[in-house]
């Protein structure tokens, strides 16, 4: 039973609610993307490649939170400087993460399971740490409504392993939950002395 909710029922679910919050939600969309615009200037929308189920590559969709800034040699500056308190807010709220709902549309991502990272942190894990890429990315996860950016790598790791292992219906309606009450606090959203989270080193 638990094999057919992970790939079938889970799957099915993700489609419903994504057309349902795609629906509900678009004057969010509008008023963000306008805010976005007139904030931080386009594009809008963020866009990076990540690594989704297995590892394969797909490019994340987000709300833009931070301003171009470049150094004399043309580089970006810090995260720290370029994230502006409007772009702070966006994050806190996760308002910025709206448009994943597309990538959910897309059977990238899944609204439940562990947070898609960077590309570049593919080979820096431990075989443990890999099997996170067992289950499609996730909205939402259980790091996320356990801490977010106030855990350290080895913790987030470990919650996401656990997720693996455990997933069920159940586990993903209580993250869900978890997860409104987690985006009203606001809580763990930079980790400490960081803009957000310290890169991963492995």
């Amino acid at each position: 039973m638990n094999m057919l909710y992970r790939w079938v029922i889970k799957r099915a679910l993700d489609l419903l609610a994504a057309v349902f919050l795609l629906i509900v939600l678009s004057p969010f969309y509008l008023v963000t993307a306008m805010l976005v615009r007139r904030k931080l200037g386009s594009p809008i929308l963020f866009k990076q490649e990540r690594p989704g189920l297995h590892g394969r590559i797909f490019t994340l969709i987000k709300f833009r939170t931070m301003k171009d800034a470049y150094d004399i040699e043309g580089k970006p500056l810090p995260d720290s400087e370029r994230l502006s308190s409007f772009g702070l807010r966006l994050r806190s709220t996760s308002l910025d993460e709206l448009p994943e709902l597309l990538n959910v549309l897309r059977g990238q991502m899944s609204l439940v399971g562990p947070r898609p990272l960077l590309v570049g942190y593919l080979p820096l894990y431990s075989p443990r740490q890999a099997r996170r890429h067992e289950v499609r990315p996730g909205v939402t996860g259980w790091a996320q409504v356990s801490g977010r950016n106030a855990l350290n790598w080895e913790e987030k790791f470990e919650l996401d392993v656990w997720y693996v292992e455990h997933q069920s219906f159940l586990l993903d309606m209580r993250i869900l939950l978890r997860t409104v009450a987690t985006v009203f606090s606001r809580g763990g959203v930079q980790g400490a002395g960081e803009a957000t989270a310290a890169p991963f080193e492995g």
